[in-house]
């Protein structure tokens, strides 16, 4: 079933209603969706480099409000709605651990290393988020801060070296987000040790 969600969602790249799509999957990204915009977002600043910035503030935009929904369903709808989405995931129980054990700054930190580097998914934390009560307007500035992050420096390094760079991308972006997720949470630790 993965497989071929990838496969439809890398079709739609080719699409005259790319952008639109794009819009799509990285709102639903950030609250229900299982494939990350990524798969769409690259080969279409790779067709069309002279619309990177664009496409990075799309699927920023349109990422930060599905995390809103995410917020917001954690917050108001969580039984009803996150719940059964999180079982359908299987992230349930380590949704509920997150819950029980977090704080509204460990609850931040996640959002910020999730939007950068998808650990832990974004859509888990987005509706965590609304869960711990963390403030509306904290948790937008920080979604933007961190998805426009990635969406950008995707962005600039595709604009700036084109097909060559994909392959490093798709291959080690992860290792890459990883290293500076766990960057931001030496730093945080060592700010609060300070």
């Amino acid at each position: 079933m993965l497989r071929r969600l990838y496969d439809w969602t890398m079709a739609l790249a080719a699409r005259k209603t790319a952008e639109a799509w794009l819009a799509v999957i990285a709102f639903v990204e950030s609250s229900v969706f299982l494939v990350p915009a990524d798969v769409l977002f690259i080969p279409m600043v790779l067709a069309r480099r002279d619309r990177a910035w664009r496409y990075a503030a799309v699927a920023t935009a349109t990422s930060v409000a599905g995390g809103v929904l995410g917020w917001y369903l954690g917050h108001y709808a969580y039984e009803a709605i996150a719940k059964p989405i999180l079982a359908f995931y299987g992230r349930l129980d380590d949704f509920e651990a997150l819950r029980s054990s977090s704080t509204r700054d460990a609850v931040l930190l996640m959002l910020v290393t999730s939007g950068v580097a998808h650990l832990p998914p974004i859509k888990v934390v987005t509706i965590l988020s609304g869960a711990a009560g963390v403030d509306l307007w904290l948790f937008v500035a920080s979604a933007v801060l961190a998805r426009g992050a990635r969406f950008f420096f995707l962005a600039w390094l595709l604009n700036r070296y084109g097909v060559p760079i994909r392959t490093f991308i798709e291959g080690r972006l992860g290792w890459i987000a990883a290293g500076v997720a766990g960057a931001l949470v030496v730093l945080y630790v060592a700010l609060r040790i300070a």
